[in-house]
């Protein structure tokens, strides 16, 4: 179990470091532009993101 867990963590942080590897600027512009949203719309978008990986993790077991 620890061992799917630490595969998965890795491979958010692989995700994760693409956009500022691949893209910097675009990654820049993209964070100046999510700081300046509204804290609900945050909310929102990461409630979004927490559902849909719940939904990917439940379809991949």
């Amino acid at each position: 179990m620890s061992d799917s867990i630490w595969l998965a963590f890795g491979l958010v942080l692989v995700v994760e470091g693409l956009g500022p590897l691949i893209a910097p600027n675009g990654w820049r512009n993209m964070v100046a532009q999510l700081s300046q949203q509204p804290d609900n719309q945050l909310r929102r978008v990461g409630g979004c993101l927490v559902v849909t990986g719940l939904v990917i993790a439940y379809c991949v077991t």
